[in-house]
């Protein structure tokens, strides 16, 4: 595990993400978008009938989050993470269309790892709960598609040092798994 941040911009080179380690801490700047389950079921509608996805995914990073409303004065609301494995049964298809990292909390399904290691993607993990402490990192918002789905709509966020950590790197190391396996090796002694 690397103690020092890493400085990431999105969109992400794949050079760059072949070379993070489960473990790794990262500040996430530049544009990600945000997709939760409604609009990934959308996307992959859109998909399913030969139609474009609202915005290139190439090289491209998700937020699973629904933000909420934002108070005067601020860009948006309240912006944690929600658990990534419900949107499990979308993901092996915007990764094989380019899609390069995910953020999120919570375990990945086996298939969707296979296909992380497949297209050489990362999945991160912002710390569930610090959700205003994220929307400080968020310069500016703005809804791309889907508006009618409300804070499940898809956003455009300018972010700045966003902080995370990798929890499966494209190799498919979990993070999640090495901690229990560590857990249990010094419980062990």
């Amino acid at each position: 595990m690397n103690l020092s941040a890493l400085h990431l911009t999105c969109p992400m080179d794949e050079n760059i993400l072949t070379k993070l380690k489960a473990g790794d801490r990262v500040l996430i700047s530049g544009t990600i978008y945000t997709a939760r389950d409604a609009a990934h079921k959308r996307m992959s509608e859109s998909l399913q009938r030969g139609e474009e996805l609202p915005f290139d995914i190439s090289g491209q990073t998700i937020y699973y989050v629904g933000p909420t409303p934002a108070k005067p004065g601020q860009v948006i609301g309240s912006a944690g993470p929600t658990t990534s494995g419900r949107m499990d049964k979308y993901t092996p298809s915007l990764l094989d269309r380019g899609l390069k990292g995910m953020i999120g909390k919570g375990y990945r399904s086996q298939e969707v790892i296979d296909s992380m290691v497949k297209n050489k993607a990362v999945y991160f993990s912002a710390i569930g709960g610090s959700g205003a402490l994220i929307a400080r990192t968020i310069q500016s918002m703005e809804v791309i598609a889907y508006e009618d789905l409300g804070p499940e709509a898809i956003y455009k966020l300018e972010v700045k040092d966003f902080p995370a950590v990798v929890i499966i790197d494209c190799n498919g190391n979990d993070w999640y798994e090495i901690g229990k396996q560590q857990f249990n090796r010094k419980a062990n002694l």
